[in-house]
C-alpha cells in the first residue's frame, strides 16, 4: 500500500509498517490529540522498536513516496 492509502487506516487507529524495513521496527501508530502539562499537545507518530521502546517517527520522502506499507495485527505490542 502506498503512504496515502495507509494513512486513513493509521488515522482509525491500526499499526502499520513498511515491509522494506525488515529490521527490529515493529509498528508505526498515531497517538491522537492529547494534553501534557495543561497544553494541546498535537497529534504524532510513535514507532515501536523491539528492545527499545517507542520513539517519535517523522516519515522520510521516502517513506511517503514507498509502495509496500501494511497493516500490522493489534497483537505487535509485545
Amino acid at each position: 500500500m502506498t503512504f496515502e492509502e495507509i494513512l486513513p487506516q493509521v488515522k482509525a487507529g491500526k499499526k502499520v509498517i513498511r515491509q522494506g524495513w525488515g529490521g527490529p521496527e515493529l509498528y508505526v501508530k498515531l497517538v491522537g490529540e492529547t494534553e501534557h502539562d495543561g497544553e494541546k499537545l498535537n497529534p504524532y507518530f510513535l514507532i515501536n522498536v523491539e528492545g527499545e521502546g517507542y520513539t517519535m517517527f517523522s516519515p522520510t520522502v521516502c517513506d511517503i513516496l514507498a509502495e509496500d506499507w501494511q497493516i500490522v495485527e493489534q497483537d505487535a505490542d509485545r
